[in-house]
């Protein structure tokens, strides 16, 4: 088991490229076997998830490699049958049930794992499917779908699911006639698959507003794609500058992507300056509490970066509020927070965060992703030393956080555990 040792009180300072998106690759990832040849994935992260999903890919007949310039995924695929323990290990196993089924006309997969955060059903993933035509059937958690019958639909979301809308697209890329999804989620990652599926040929159109069309087509081909920039990354490394009362460039990055963010932290005290695809942001000596925050479906505040300014309000001048309106254990972290000398009171899906002029560093175990992140986040500004466990939870999503950090004066490095 491996842990971050940390001493805080260091002033980041400095400037960093930021890397090709998470929540974009994996369904790009799984958007790769609808393609009858290999694909090259530039810039494509080495994070834990990438690997899981290169191992579920792997034992579907989908051969990857890494090349310097990125990574190349074959696009063949010889199952349908997904393997369980694999598929319980990354939540983003799910996406692979469109292509799948696109490809061959059936499909045997699991319910997905991932952080605990919340209930996070699959049910919009499946409507939207048997809208297609998908029959499916439930057996001890295993899901069996017959695409036998798959045709062109109109599909309509009750939530704007990034996910089932991302499913929908790759599973109607190869089906004859023109399937239409409204209420679609609008995430810039979807925007991305979109751009990345007509490169091997498709004809997607709308991604990122509510309606998103989809002409089948027979056959799609490999690509060469970058796909788009990191913004849960970036927005993680401003609120690092930011907590320490610092300064930080990004570069690679997309502003409008972050608007919500930046918001926020303008409303801290934060001075932003954005460019065509530059960041730069210069901290106060002390943050001043934000009014209230609200997660929402995007254009609003994405419920991924919640956790990062929770850490933030806990030392910030003033009160906060946020509500959580997506998943509903994202508040997990307060209790890890209080430990360390913050003031935050959780009732149901709103928390009050009254802030403290310090926190203490303590021993403390991360318990998903974006919370283990917040956790190095307060690391970086408590007294003492900090020891953050259960870092491969933080390694799913962010390359190297320690070596980032460290490139900006931090006084973090990664050690050993003996349980």
């Amino acid at each position: 088991m491996e842990g971050f040792l940390m001493r805080g009180g260091e002033r980041l300072k400095g400037s960093l490229r930021v890397g090709a998106a998470k929540n974009a690759v994996l369904p790009i990832l799984a958007a790769s076997i609808l393609a009858d040849s290999p694909s090259t994935l530039v810039g494509c992260p080495r994070i834990a998830d990438v690997e899981s999903m290169r191992s579920i890919l792997q034992t579907l007949g989908c051969e990857s490699r890494w090349e310097p310039d990125g990574l190349v995924v074959s696009g063949g695929l010889s199952s349908g049958e997904m393997p369980e323990k694999l598929s319980k290990r990354v939540r983003s196993s799910i996406f692979l049930l469109g292509p799948i089924l696109a490809r061959l006309r059936h499909a045997t997969v699991v319910y997905p794992g991932g952080c605990e955060i919340g209930l996070r059903p699959i049910d919009l993933h499946l409507s939207g499917l048997k809208r297609m035509g998908v029959e499916i059937s439930e057996t001890g958690g295993v899901l069996r779908c017959d695409g036998s019958r798959m045709h062109a639909a109109d599909v309509h979301l009750d939530y704007p699911s990034v996910g089932a809308t991302e499913n929908v697209i790759m599973a109607a890329a190869l089906t004859k006639g023109v399937t239409t999804v409204t209420n679609a989620a609008r995430e810039p990652e979807i925007e991305d698959l979109q751009a990345y599926i007509n490169a091997m040929g498709g004809h997607v159109q709308g991604a990122g507003s509510p309606t998103v069309t989809i002409e089948g087509t027979r056959e799609l081909h490999g690509a060469v794609y970058a796909p788009m920039p990191d913004r849960i990354a970036a927005g993680t490394y401003l609120c690092a500058a930011a907590i320490t009362g610092g300064e930080i460039t990004l570069d690679h990055v997309q502003p409008r992507h972050l608007t919500a963010v930046l918001q926020k932290l303008r409303e801290m005290g934060c001075e932003i300056e954005e460019g065509e695809n530059v960041l730069s942001l210069k901290a106060p000596r002390r943050l001043q509490a934000f009014d209230t925050l609200q997660t929402q479906p995007h254009p609003g505040f994405p419920t991924d970066m919640q956790s990062p300014m929770m850490a933030l309000a806990a030392v910030a001048r003033g009160s906060s509020v946020i509500v959580e309106n997506v998943f509903e254990n994202r508040f997990a972290l307060a209790a890890d927070l209080n430990r360390m000398g913050a003031r935050i009171r959780v009732a149901g899906r709103a928390a009050l965060i009254e802030g403290v002029e310090s926190l203490h560093g303590v021993s403390c175990q991360a318990r998903d992703l974006r919370g283990g992140a917040a956790l190095v986040l307060t690391g970086l500004c408590a007294k003492e030393e900090t020891l953050i466990t259960g870092v491969e939870l933080i390694d799913r999503g962010y390359e190297r956080m320690e070596t980032e950090l460290t490139r900006l004066g931090a006084q973090i490095r990664r050690i050993s555990v003996t349980e």
